[in-house]
């Protein structure tokens, strides 16, 4: 395939996903009812603790696998509630709204010594043990929030997250006890969506929202302690390192800000949407965006040292592998980038064109771990590119 050829079809793929976020939006601001036709989706990445992965899977199910014997454990399939269909929460499929669709998990899980947590898109949070994944609790125990898109986070005993109702929220990560709620609007912003997993550093929370407003929240009462305004979404999972926050926005921008005051230090604009996370390594950023390219920045001035075009969509986060960060691309193609030697190379192709990969990466023992829409968990060696085999997300409902 020749060089304009390639740039048209990737420009192609990121219309495409300009135009389903597009319809995200609309359906999200008409409703979360489930729309005729449509079932529910999600692409929860993986986390690994004591050779475990624990991930959401499509089906609405907290499931982990023994990465030793590839055994598998799965929680009780999450109930829809009143809030599982519409926005996020639906894709085509050919049977209408079955009652018996699992609620959609796009967060990732995220564990402590004892538990593991995810969000659902239904409004609840939900806390499993870690050894056999029986449910601690249910966050609200009666009722439903607003769907939640983002992940959760805990530190220091307490659990963070937006919801689409545009509040973040504090709980007991222990007992599951509300502890307090903050309101995004303000005289001068609207509430709105907020599909962003938050970060959480030295007592503070950052988290994006839709109404195109970036903000720092005290962790111990959710008072707001700095807002920065940008022109599009923030939906990205913010990176927090040695006092500077990175976070990149739908108007094409990924910005560096004071952590302490929300002050701009620099800002760098791309050809598209900034939706993964980015990787800091060695002094560099590392920023996947929609345009299909990874820019590779001077974190402390924003200055562009290089540039390489995957020539596809990235959306997941990219997870680092000795000297190499890896990324993929939403078609199934998987790059390592060696930070050292500064070159690319394509490791492994995913079923291309009948796949589609938006949730992060994760990584264990030099094998890559990525979750796609056809309910499987594939596994790629990170060094030497060999697709190895998939473990079986489905449950065969």
């Amino acid at each position: 395939m020749n060089q304009i050829s390639r740039k048209k079809r990737r420009l192609s793929l990121t219309g495409k996903i300009f135009a389903v976020t597009v319809l995200l939006l609309v359906i999200g601001a008409i409703g979360f009812g489930c729309v005729k036709g449509l079932t529910a989706i999600g692409w929860s990445g993986g986390v690994v603790s004591d050779d475990t992965i624990y991930l959401g899977t499509q089906e609405g199910r907290l499931v982990a696998f023994n990465l030793t014997d590839e055994s598998r454990l799965s929680a009780e399939k999450i109930s829809a509630g009143s809030s599982g269909g519409g926005l996020f929460g639906c894709i085509p499929a050919g049977g209408g709204c079955a009652g018996g669709a699992g609620v959609a998990i796009y967060g990732t899980p995220y564990f402590t010594d004892e538990l593991v947590y995810i969000a659902g898109y239904n409004g609840k949070v939900y806390a499993y043990n870690k050894e056999n994944l029986a449910t601690r609790w249910v966050y609200p125990r009666e009722g439903y929030l607003e769907p939640i898109v983002g992940g959760v986070v805990v530190s220091d005993g307490r659990l963070y997250f937006g919801g689409s109702d545009g509040y973040v929220y504090a709980l007991d990560a222990e007992t599951g006890d509300f502890l307090w709620e903050a309101d995004t609007r303000s005289e001068d912003y609207k509430r709105d969506k907020i599909w962003a997993t938050p970060a959480i550093a030295d007592g503070t929370m950052y988290i994006g929202s839709t109404n195109k407003v970036f903000y720092a929240f005290n962790t111990a009462d959710g008072s707001r302690k700095w807002v920065f305004p940008t022109e599009g979404a923030v939906t990205a999972t913010p990176l927090v390192v040695d006092g500077t926050v990175y976070i990149g926005s739908h108007d094409r921008y990924l910005y560096a800000l004071n952590a302490a005051d929300g002050t701009l230090k620099w800002k760098f604009m791309a050809e598209n949407w900034f939706w993964a996370k980015p990787l800091l390594h060695d002094g560099k950023i590392y920023a996947a965006c929609l345009d299909g390219k990874v820019y590779v920045l001077d974190a402390a001035t924003g200055s562009k040292l290089n540039e390489f075009d995957l020539e596809e969509p990235l959306a997941s986060d990219p997870v680092m592998h000795d000297d190499n960060v890896i990324f993929c691309t939403r078609e199934g193609a998987i790059y390592s980038i060696n930070t050292a030697q500064n070159s690319l190379r394509q490791l492994a192709v995913i079923d291309e064109g009948k796949v589609e990969i938006n949730g992060p990466l994760a990584i264990h023992d030099g094998v890559i771990y990525i979750h796609t829409s056809d309910l499987l968990l594939r596994r790629v060696n990170a060094e030497t590119g060999a697709i190895l085999s998939s473990l079986v997300l489905s449950f065969g409902e």
